[in-house]
């Protein structure tokens, strides 16, 4: 199966994400439990797992072990989880291709608190996986699935001051790894294969920000904040040209065969946001924050620049213990692989900017059987190249029942509907994935 990866975020930020529906639960991990197992098998039935224009189902399974640990400390808290997955799918196999797909990621965090005043927090993801569904990455969904490996690695760091009983400050620093292991493309085979992952994709991105904080009672606090992001694509490969062929050297215009390369596409960006948080009732929360982000793509030979809006706001309701609904919006500029040229200008695709609504319920049906429904919609414009300004819709529901018999064995049953509109020809598609399976946890 050979498709493209649409998106990857470049911001953090809380959403629904469609895969909650999908993975497995892998145990608490408070300060009275040290350690925990778990391992899940599913069958699944997919009726899109290439994930394109022209349907291909099939059949499979899922394998799931997990690990977590937490080792709470006086001052300390330090945790670490480990999930590996392995995807198996029949058609594959019927096609003497390669039947499986594998992840692995591994996350850990760690608290410190310095004093009553000072408090910090360090968390890191890492991931290896051909599956990039696996990794959601923040508010923009990856709707697109391929088998070439890759890895990425997203840590973030941040130090909370309480300076007064009122004021405080929060500083905070990310920084996000890509690297695909689709490469080779040269300016001789560029017109014939077209950009490769690694080209496009491949990247680091550092973020700092800071973020002034006043809390007004113990249950509401304003912030104002700013925030500096440089994104390098480190491809180091031709992406794309401009008029009839790539010509090494020819200086740009839409028609003299201008090459752009990897780095074509770095930026740098500012955002400036307001926010809050504030409890409406005790057991209804709002947060949110609202901006505007300035970014320029300063490789670009047109030294683009752009503002587009920034931010995010959930309001979360629970109404009964064990049961909570949550909905939401995310404004955020994010990486994709699309890099076409607009034929009139000789600009190129620089990146997306997505507009994202979600949903969720959680609702403990019984003292055994509990729901979730998860909903998102996504809007994602290009920002240059030839498809400058069309917006690709993406659609996602899931559906998931879990029953628990006891404390170290459940069973679920769900299914995941994605639905992506999208102008540029052959790039939409549906798809639909039921499933059901057994998770052992100890």
């Amino acid at each position: 199966m050979k498709k493209l990866f649409l998106s990857v975020g470049l911001v953090a930020a809380g959403t629904a994400s469609l895969q909650a529906a999908y993975a497995p639960d892998l145990g608490s991990t408070d300060a009275t439990r040290m350690w925990s197992l778990s391992g899940t098998l599913r069958g699944f039935y997919d009726n899109n797992y290439t994930t394109s224009a022209s349907a291909n189902g099939s059949g499979g399974f899922e394998v799931s072990p997990a690990v977590s640990i937490n080792v709470p400390m006086q001052q300390t808290e330090f945790g670490m989880r480990f999930v590996y997955g392995l995807y198996y799918y029949q058609a594959r196999a019927n096609e003497n291709q390669n039947p499986i797909d594998q992840t692995f990621q591994t996350d850990l965090w760690l608290d410190h608190a310095f004093t009553e005043r000072w408090q910090s927090r360090v968390e890191d993801s890492f991931i290896i996986a051909q599956d990039p569904q696996l990794n959601t990455g923040g508010p923009v969904s990856n709707p697109f699935r391929t088998t070439q490996s890759y890895l990425a690695n997203n840590g973030t760091v941040s130090l909370h001051t309480d300076w007064t009983r009122q004021f405080s400050t929060s500083l905070h620093y990310q920084s996000g790894f890509y690297d695909y292991q689709n490469n080779g493309t040269t300016v001789g085979n560029l017109p014939t294969q077209g950009a490769s992952l690694a080209g496009t994709l491949n990247r680091i991105a550092n973020t700092i920000g800071l973020d002034f904080q006043w809390h007004q009672t113990p249950t509401t606090m304003f912030f104002v904040g700013y925030q500096f992001a440089q994104v390098n694509y480190t491809g180091n490969e031709p992406i794309a040209y401009t008029g009839a062929a790539p010509i090494v050297g020819a200086p740009f215009g839409p028609n003299t065969g201008y090459i752009y390369y990897s780095d074509s596409r770095n930026s740098r960006s500012q955002a400036v946001y307001l926010g809050a948080t504030h409890n409406i009732l005790p057991d209804l929360t709002f947060s949110g924050k609202f901006g505007a982000q300035y970014t320029d793509n300063y490789n670009d030979p047109q030294n683009t620049t752009s503002w587009n809006p920034y931010g995010n706001a959930s309001l979360t309701y629970t109404y009964l213990p064990g049961c909570f609904a949550e909905i939401g919006v995310t404004a955020a500029m994010n990486a994709t692989d699309v890099v076409s040229v607009n034929g009139s200008n000789g600009s190129i695709t620089t990146s997306q900017q997505s507009y994202v609504i979600y949903g969720s319920l959680n609702h403990q049906i019984t003292q055994k059987l509990k729901g979730s429904l998860i909903g998102q919609v996504q809007f994602s414009s290009y920002n240059g190249g030839q498809y400058a300004n069309d917006v690709d819709d993406l659609y996602t529901v899931g559906l998931n029942f879990s029953y628990t018999f006891n404390r170290h064995f459940s069973a679920d049953i769900g299914d995941n509907f994605n639905n992506l509109v999208s102008k540029i020809p052959g790039r939409g598609y549906t798809e639909n994935e039921v499933y059901a399976g057994v998770t052992a946890t100890y």
